[in-house]
């Protein structure tokens, strides 16, 4: 039988089978994009690009995966009464022969996941290659989140807030940028692309921290480990070991960020004080260097917490941007300065761990904005059926500035 003619890689629905595949994602994730490039079906084009753009390198990934992933497309074929490519047979048997089961038993599980980000027609000025609609991002992490480490999984919420950095450059760009509980690094890799002025990640635990300087690595990324202010240059990734628990006051205050990200901080109680307590000393450092100057913080009134849905996206980020400036009397001719804000993504799961979050920071004088309604990123990641964008809180976290005066 005559093969029909290629399908085309840049077709969204081809990209979408190739990134879902390239992300490891589920078994069933890789039929359904296969059946949107078929019109339908799995039909012996679609397995012949699976074969051409997925299967052609298995020396690099990760073998159980692909043999569970060729089972499950076999399967499906012929359960469809379809025609199953010899090729697809062939390989199928080579990973039956080759590869035994009790691989997927190791507690210490690495694989490398490739993220990529799609830029649909009309934003490629979201990047920094406006000729590529695709930023792709190899990450080693663990095999899922019950292996290897909750630190060295990839979290829904990093996947938030990467596609909020690529979508709203403006509210990152030339900013000294700083994240809690950096995790495998996807974050800082997105802020270093939008050309941020410092980059500087940290975590609590040494194997995460490790794992997260090979991703830096594996991305052409330069990092260092000491002081956040001893290099001056701006491509160098900025790497602490931090626990919040032990974190000392002159540790954050020699930090001074401009942003302060979160992804998935806000889950343990027994950890929150200490999340709120490194929150406050890196939010109100700006008040403390400058306390009793002025400062015009209209934006951030206590009615102004928890915003509806009303507003469209340029009025967040107008709102986001346009932040409290207290001004540096330092004989720069009245040069302002503007106060840190904090963004944190979150999935609620458990309202009595979040609404504690929400009382503590309370108690310590920050405003919690819920822009979750009001600025929303672009779809970067469809292909990843695994990830739902609207399971995701976004906060908005500044100093209140009048309660420290």
């Amino acid at each position: 039988m005559a093969m029909e003619q290629e399908l085309d890689p840049s077709l969204p629905c081809c990209q979408h089978l190739v990134s879902a595949f390239l992300a490891m994602e589920p078994s069933e994730c890789l039929i359904s994009h296969a059946r949107a490039c078929g019109g339908g079906s799995i039909t012996e084009q679609v397995q012949q690009f699976i074969c051409d753009h997925c299967l052609s390198s298995p020396t690099d990934f990760y073998a159980p995966y692909l043999k569970n992933f060729l089972k499950k497309l076999i399967t499906q074929i012929e359960f469809d009464h379809g025609c199953v490519l010899d090729q697809l047979y062939e390989l199928y048997a080579q990973y039956m022969t080759s590869f035994k089961d009790d691989s997927l038993g190791k507690r210490d599980a690495r694989v490398c996941k490739r993220i990529s980000f799609l830029f649909p027609d009309g934003c490629s000025e979201l990047q920094s290659r406006p000729h590529s609609r695709v930023l792709a991002f190899p990450l080693q992490c663990s095999l899922n989140m019950l292996e290897g480490g909750t630190g060295c999984s990839i979290w829904p919420s990093s996947l938030f807030l990467s596609e909020l950095i690529l979508s709203h450059p403006e509210l990152f760009s030339n900013k000294s940028c700083f994240e809690i509980g950096s995790g495998v690094g996807l974050v800082g890799l997105c802020l270093a692309h939008v050309k941020v002025s410092k980059v500087i990640l940290s975590d609590g635990d040494i194997s995460t921290l490790a794992n997260m300087k090979f991703n830096l690595e594996l991305n052409d990324l330069k990092f260092e480990t000491d002081s956040p202010q001893r290099n001056k240059d701006p491509s160098t990734v900025k790497c602490l070991y931090l626990p919040w628990e032990s974190a000392s006051e002159s540790q954050l205050q020699d930090i001074m960020p401009d942003v302060v990200l979160g992804a998935d901080v806000i889950y343990d109680p027994v950890c929150l004080p200490h999340l709120v307590r490194v929150l406050t000393i890196l939010l109100s450092q700006m008040s403390l260097n400058f306390h009793g100057q002025h400062a015009s913080c209209e934006d951030l009134s206590p009615n102004s917490k928890h915003e509806n849905g009303g507003h469209n996206h340029k009025d967040a980020i107008d709102r986001s941007d346009n932040r409290c400036k207290t001004v540096n009397n330092d004989g720069c001719n009245g040069r302002s300065k503007e106060a840190p804000v904090a963004y944190i993504a979150c999935v609620i799961r458990n309202i009595e761990t979040f609404n504690y979050f929400l009382s503590l920071g309370d108690q310590a004088n920050l405003d919690i904005m819920d822009l979750t309604d009001s600025l929303k990123p672009v779809n970067l990641i469809q292909y990843m059926q695994s990830y739902n964008q609207t399971s995701i809180k976004l906060l908005r976290i500044t100093c209140n500035q009048t309660s420290i005066r």
